[in-house]
């Protein structure tokens, strides 16, 4: 399975043409999180998505709320938020929001960590964790040095061990990795990210 892999669009209309292009090699795209900005403009947004030619599989980030994704997603989006989804024998699990609690305001979805450790607890397993903050301490530094990432998600992934996690939220951070054990963490951005998995070889 071919898998396009996404996050904060924030609204972007070069971005999301090259997400569009780029999807007609894919199997399944992921977003994970982040599509508009400051919860203005949503509809506008996923409307930039709509010619996806793979089932999109999106969580909310801090930027908009589940049921605001909800609303604005498509009928063919799957939309994750302490929930999860087999597709094709993947199995995938979704968090969205800002965890820690974030700086921001009001406007911000934001979830402490003892509540995002609850909605983790719901997840036996999966191959893929798309969560829209880092776990703490990998992809998880600003511009200005500091580790701002997830204790909840990191151990949710030291006991899941998913295949793969993906992030977002953290600007300064897209394009990093890391590793869990034997499982691989990208903070993702929003250019197209390919991963190629075979449901079969999953556990």
């Amino acid at each position: 399975m071919k898998i396009l892999a996404f996050s904060d669009l924030h609204h972007s209309q070069s971005r999301a043409a090259q997400l569009v292009a780029a999807s007609a090699k894919a199997d399944l795209v992921i977003g994970a999180g982040d599509f508009c900005n400051m919860r203005q403009g949503l509809d506008d947004a996923m409307a930039l998505l709509s010619d996806l030619q793979a089932p999109l599989v999106a969580i909310p980030g801090n930027a908009e709320s589940y049921e605001e994704l909800q609303a604005a997603a498509s009928g063919s989006t799957h939309v994750l938020h302490g929930s999860g989804i087999d597709i094709n024998g993947l199995k995938l699990f979704g968090l969205g929001y800002g965890v820690p609690v974030t700086p921001f305001g009001s406007w911000s979805c934001d979830l402490t960590e003892a509540h995002a450790a609850e909605i983790l607890s719901r997840c036996e397993t999966a191959d893929i964790l798309i969560c829209h903050s880092p776990p703490k301490g990998i992809a998880d530094k600003t511009s200005a040095g500091q580790s701002v990432g997830s204790t909840a998600i990191l151990e949710a992934i030291e006991r899941i061990q998913p295949r793969l996690v993906f992030c977002g939220h953290i600007h300064d951070s897209w394009g990093e990795t890391g590793h869990v054990g034997q499982t691989q963490i990208v903070n993702l951005g929003p250019t197209p990210n390919w991963y190629e998995i075979d449901p079969s070889d999953c556990k």
